[in-house]
C-alpha cells in the first residue's frame, strides 16, 4: 500500500497545475475550460510561468499534477517551459509521482517522448467509455479504436498508467468489459465516476429536453456493484469511493489530498491548501490575469467535517487523536458506536475506517458521524 507517512509529512508539499485548453467541450463537462487561439494560450502559459515563479516554499514536492481542460493539447515546448521553471524554483524529490492528463485524440508518440524527457511518470488517460456511439453522444474525440492504439503506444514508454471510465451514460449498464479491455492493455489504476449533470451544460440541457437519458439511479448502483467485484477478483483493490488499483499504483496525489496535506494550485480556477488556507483562484482568464483569488480559513469545525469525509472516502481512515486535539472525541458519538458494533466502520491502529463494501453510502456515514 502508499506510504502514507511519507504523504502526512508536514515539509512535504503537492503541486496541481491546470491547463484549461480544450479542442471541444464535452457535453457533460463542468470545469473550467476555453478554446484558446494561439495568442491566448501564449498568453495563459506566460502567465502559468510568472505565477510558479513568484511563489516561494522550502516544502520538497512529493507529487505534481497537470489536470484540465486537457493537458495533451500542450506542445512540447510548452512542456519543456512549464518543466524547466518547476525544477528551477522547487526541490522536487526524487520519486516524485508526477502525472499528466490526456486524451487519445491528442497525445502522440512525440509528446510522450517529451513527457518523458521532463520526468513524468504516470499517465492518466481520459478513455470515458469504449464505446463510439456512447463516446459520440457525449462529446468526445476519439474512437474506441483509438484509445485502445494510444494505451498500446502509451505502454511503450510508462508502466503506470491510469484510465477514467463514466458510470451511467445512456445505454450502458455495465461497464465490467471495458475494465477487462483496460487491464489486457496493462492499466494499473482505474477512476470509475459516476455521471453528473452539471447546471449550464450541453448535457444539463439534453436531458432537461430530455434528448439524454442517463442510466436510472439503480442502474448506475447495480453498474458500480458488477464494476467494484469485477476488478476485486482481478486483485484491483478499491482504494477510495470512485478509485481502483493495483497495489503500489495508487495516485498518491489524490491520496495526499485525502489525508488532509498541503497543495498548491497553479492556473486559472486552481485551489491551494496551505498553513490553514485554502485559496482559490479566479476562474476566468481575466481574473486569473489579474491575479484575483479568494482566500478562507479553516475553522475548527471546518477541520472536523473535512477529516471525516476525506478520511471515510478512502483506505486512509481517521485519526482519532487528531480529531480529539481539535475539540471531538468521537468516540463518545452514539452512530460510531452503533456502526462500530455492527462492523460497519473498524479501529486499527488508532485510526477508524469505514469498509470498501460501504463506500458507496460513504455520505451517509459521513453525516451521521459529524459533531
Amino acid at each position: 500500500m502508499v506510504a502514507v507517512s511519507e504523504l502526512a509529512d508536514k515539509n512535504a508539499l503537492s503541486i496541481y497545475i491546470h491547463i484549461p485548453f480544450c479542442e471541444r467541450k464535452c457535453s457533460y463537462c463542468a470545469f473550467v475550460s476555453f478554446c484558446l487561439d494561439n495568442s491566448e494560450r501564449e498568453k495563459y502559459i506566460n502567465s502559468l510561468l510568472d505565477e510558479i515563479e513568484n511563489f516561494l516554499t522550502t516544502k520538497k514536492v512529493k507529487t505534481i499534477y497537470l489536470g484540465g481542460g486537457t493537458p495533451s493539447l500542450l506542445t512540447k515546448d510548452e512542456i519543456f517551459a512549464i518543466f524547466s521553471k518547476l525544477r528551477e524554483k522547487f526541490d522536487i524529490d526524487e520519486t516524485a509521482e508526477i502525472t499528466i492528463e490526456v486524451n487519445p485524440n491528442s497525445v502522440d508518440e512525440e509528446k510522450l517522448r517529451a513527457y518523458k524527457a521532463v520526468g513524468i511518470n504516470r499517465i492518466s488517460v481520459g478513455v470515458q467509455s469504449l464505446s463510439n456511439k456512447t463516446l459520440k453522444s457525449i462529446g468526445r474525440l476519439h474512437t474506441k479504436k483509438e484509445a485502445i492504439e494510444k494505451l498500446k503506444l502509451i505502454g511503450k514508454y510508462f508502466d503506470n498508467i491510469s484510465a477514467d471510465l463514466i458510470l451511467g451514460l445512456s445505454g450502458e449498464k455495465s461497464v465490467t468489459s471495458y475494465a477487462k479491455k483496460l487491464i489486457k492493455l496493462k492499466v494499473k489504476h482505474i477512476s470509475s465516476y459516476m455521471l453528473e449533470v452539471h447546471e449550464n451544460t450541453k448535457l444539463y440541457f439534453e436531458v432537461r429536453d430530455k434528448k439524454y437519458r442517463p442510466l436510472d439511479e439503480k442502474g448506475v448502483t447495480k453498474s458500480y456493484d458488477k464494476l467494484v467485484k469485477f476488478l476485486k477478483k482481478r486483485r484491483i483493490v478499491q482504494y477510495e469511493v470512485s478509485n481502483f488499483a493495483l497495489a503500489g499504483y495508487e495516485s498518491k496525489h489524490n491520496l495526499n489530498y485525502w489525508n488532509y496535506g498541503e497543495y498548491v494550485g497553479f492556473g486559472v480556477s486552481s485551489h491551494s491548501f496551505l498553513r490553514g488556507r485554502r485559496i482559490a483562484n479566479a476562474d476566468t482568464l481575466q481574473g486569473y490575469y489579474k491575479r484575483e483569488r479568494k482566500e478562507e480559513k479553516i475553522t475548527k469545525d471546518m477541520e472536523i467535517e473535512e477529516r471525516i469525509m476525506l478520511g471515510l472516502r478512502c483506505c486512509l481512515g481517521v485519526d482519532i487523536s487528531i480529531l480529539k486535539k481539535i475539540g471531538y472525541d468521537i468516540q463518545k458519538n452514539e452512530n460510531y458506536r452503533k456502526f462500530l458494533k455492527e462492523g460497519e466502520i473498524v479501529e486499527d491502529g488508532g485510526k477508524f475506517y469505514l469498509l470498501p463494501k460501504y463506500y458507496k453510502f460513504a455520505d451517509y456515514y459521513i453525516l451521521n458521524l459529524l459533531p
